[in-house]
Order: C-alpha cells, then structure tokens, then sequence
C-alpha cells in the first residue's frame, strides 16, 4: 500500500445508486483496509434501510441537512456532524429541502456489492440483500 493523495476534481467516478450520488474516493486496485466515499443525497428523498456484517461505517456531514435514522432512533444532522456506525447498526437517511453531503469512510471496506445488506427493497445499483 502507497500513500494516495486524490484532487479535487470531477474526474472522480460518479455513480448514481437510488437516491444516492456515490463518489468513490478510493479506486478497488488502491483500496487497503478501508473504502471511502462522498456521498449526496438529493433534497426531499428517504434511502432504504441497509446494514453491513462486517465494516464499520463513519459518516461526516459535509453540508446539507437531514436525519440519521439508526436502529430506529432519530439524529439530525447539520454539516460538522460525525456518526460512528458498527457493524449491523441498520440505517437510512431522509433530507428536507436541501441536498445532504458526507464523507463516508467503512473499515474493512464496502462496496456497492460487498457487505451491503437491506431491510427492504434493494436500490436500482446494489446487488446484496440480506
């Protein structure tokens, strides 16, 4: 493993998951013990319920507003705000009028079709359900 240093550019790949507008900041070919992310959730939309079995997830909130739904208790979220997931802590996310931004970092890492498991219906982009 090398150290990665990324720019700031809109080379990155984007992907559109559901509501989600994932970034991946870390290619799989560079990925060591972690996956990182930024995250968009456009304004007035709900994402399903998902766990991972193994990663822990942190998510900073860059900018935006929303709530953290986690294991049934609400957090509002406001930009500076951290949350620390373990693993098969189950989630959602549901925004207001404004689009919500976070950085969202798994150790070990998780992609799209890794770890990622759903209480539900699975969004348009991912392949794992529980």
């Amino acid at each position: 493993m090398k150290i990665l240093h990324q720019r700031n550019s809109s080379s990155h790949e984007r992907k559109r998951l559901g509501p989600y507008e994932i970034e991946s900041l870390i290619t799989p070919d560079q990925e060591g013990q972690l996956t990182a992310y930024r995250v968009r959730i456009e304004a007035g939309q709900e994402t399903s319920e998902s766990y991972h079995k193994i990663a822990e997830e942190c998510y900073y909130v860059v900018s935006g507003v929303g709530k953290a739904i986690l294991d049934d208790s609400e957090y509002n979220l406001n930009p500076g705000d951290f949350l620390r997931l373990p693993p098969g802590t189950r989630h959602k996310f549901v925004t207001s009028d404004v689009p919500l931004e976070m950085l969202d970092i798994h150790s070990p890492g998780s992609r799209p079709d890794c770890d990622v498991y759903f209480v539900g219906e699975i969004p348009e982009g991912f392949t794992s359900k529980e």
